[in-house]
């Protein structure tokens, strides 16, 4: 019965102290004295990654409920993005990385632009361009060319989130425009070139007009749907608007056989300059995850 109590007592006390088994244990029993060697206890924990993707629910899941968490730092949060995207769309091509906050958010930096030059035949049937967004609807009935010049240069900053844990998406952020646009407009010989700005009729033979942003900023949203293709590949597509705010404007190498063509110039600009842009956002794309 003494060796079971012993025994015991001596397992109690090593259960107890393993977390400082660095020093012996010495147990007494009447006048003897045994003594204990302790091994250190070593315990083992699995850390998990801060994040890792959920392909059934489409979204980061996050396995440690913070960004910055155990030994993962700021800096391997930037330097290790949670997605990558390429996109094409009304704002021309681009391309977006993005990074985990939580299961259902993602911070996104990306660039959307394009360029592209050439000449138009036009009539007052052309529905090629949308005079009202691109020079006002004035001059729908203009017949001639216009030879034109588009640089579209849009870096964006913005929230990606998934509001109900599924592929739909709602986003937001603001741009940095840097879009311009050049239009050569030519009468064909005898035919209509009649402009009409605020009521006011103007026949023009030639005027070259630019645009470009006059905001610095330009905030957007967007509603989205975001499948997954297999565990890493993923596709997507996005409507919304982009407020662009006010334009600067030129109006040169006007002519024409009106009475008023000098002014044609100042009322084209004050036009342009008045009106507040909103450009549609429309794009799919493709998205890797790592």
């Amino acid at each position: 019965m003494k060796l079971i109590k012993l025994t015991a007592i001596s397992a109690a006390i090593l259960a107890s102290t393993a977390a400082l088994a660095a020093d012996p244990i010495i147990v007494v029993d009447g006048d003897e004295a045994v003594v204990y060697e302790a091994e250190p206890v070593a315990v083992a924990y699995e850390v998990q990654p801060a994040y890792a993707y959920d392909a059934d629910a489409s979204a980061l899941r996050n396995t440690t409920g913070a960004v910055v968490g155990g030994t993962k730092t700021l800096f391997q949060t930037v330097t290790h993005p949670a997605a990558v995207s390429a996109e094409i769309g009304t704002l021309g091509y681009g391309a977006n990385i993005a990074w985990g906050v939580n299961d259902k958010t993602e911070l996104q930096a990306g660039w959307s632009g394009m360029n592209f030059d050439g000449d138009r035949d036009l009539n007052a049937n052309d529905s090629w361009i949308n005079w009202d967004k691109a020079l006002g609807d004035g001059y729908g009935n203009y017949q001639g060319t216009m030879d034109y010049d588009v640089d579209f240069s849009n870096p964006y900053i913005g929230v990606q989130m998934r509001p109900f844990a599924n592929n739909f998406t709602v986003g937001a952020g603001t741009m940095v425009p840097r879009n311009k646009l050049a239009a050569t407009l030519t009468a064909d010989t005898g035919s209509t070139a009649n402009v009409s700005i605020d009521g006011v009729d103007y026949q023009v033979d030639t005027a070259t007009i630019r645009a470009e942003n006059k905001n610095k900023l330009a905030p957007y949203a967007t509603i989205g749907y975001r499948p997954n293709i297999t565990q890493n590949w993923g596709v997507f597509g996005e409507l919304g608007a982009a407020y662009m705010g006010k334009m600067d404007a030129e109006v040169t190498g006007v002519t024409g056989t009106s009475a008023n063509i000098a002014d044609f110039a100042a009322a084209a600009e004050k036009e342009i300059k008045d009106k507040d842009v909103w450009y549609p956002i429309v794009k799919v794309g493709a998205t890797y995850r790592f």
